[in-house]
């Protein structure tokens, strides 16, 4: 699984933890592999909060987590901060939501995968938020919305094709 990790000095880490069966995690920091450990206390694996002990390259932290991602109070080494923790698939669905810029009509496709539905057509009118097109991507179906009301101008896509990142979909006036 990958995540965001935003600190409060606002620079940004890419971590990727794949989970090996019967082994520890695979553990990238910003595409660097580190050898890592992580257990949790009886306690925190049972509420989702407490501590947990990483080992990162032998340097050991307890970790306190407290909150719901994304804004989430941490306690690493006696230092306390806030960070922001977003999952890909939050990422995904924060794109899905916002997919065109302010005023823009533009649907764009936040990642590449594939269009499974199509729910307008040209000459359709939509209200803001609504669903438009529905993309899966890594396994999850992604409905993307209207960031603005108007009518549908033009359909870029069918069920079935394959897009890139930052196709555009749907085109609303």
């Amino acid at each position: 699984m990958k995540y965001f990790v935003t600190l409060p000095s606002g620079t940004e880490h890419v971590v990727t933890i794949d989970e090996a069966p019967g082994g520890p995690p695979k553990v990238k920091v910003n595409g660097v592999e580190l050898v890592a450990d992580i257990s949790q206390s009886a306690g925190a694996v049972k509420s989702g909060r407490g501590a947990s002990t990483i080992t990162v390259d032998n340097h050991t932290i307890e970790l306190w987590l407290e909150g719901t991602p994304p804004k989430v109070g941490v306690i690493a080494d006696g230092q306390r901060f806030f960070a922001t923790v977003e999952s890909e698939r939050m990422r995904i669905r924060a794109a899905g939501r916002g997919a065109a810029g302010v005023g823009d009509g533009l649907i764009q496709s936040p990642m590449p995968g594939r269009v499974v539905r199509v729910l307008v057509k040209v000459g359709d009118e939509v209200a803001e938020g609504a669903a438009c097109v529905v993309v899966e991507a890594m396994k999850m179906e992604n409905e993307l919305v209207a960031a603005r009301a108007g009518t549908v101008k033009t359909v870029h896509v069918s069920p079935g094709a394959t897009v890139e990142s930052g196709a555009a979909l749907v085109e609303i006036a």
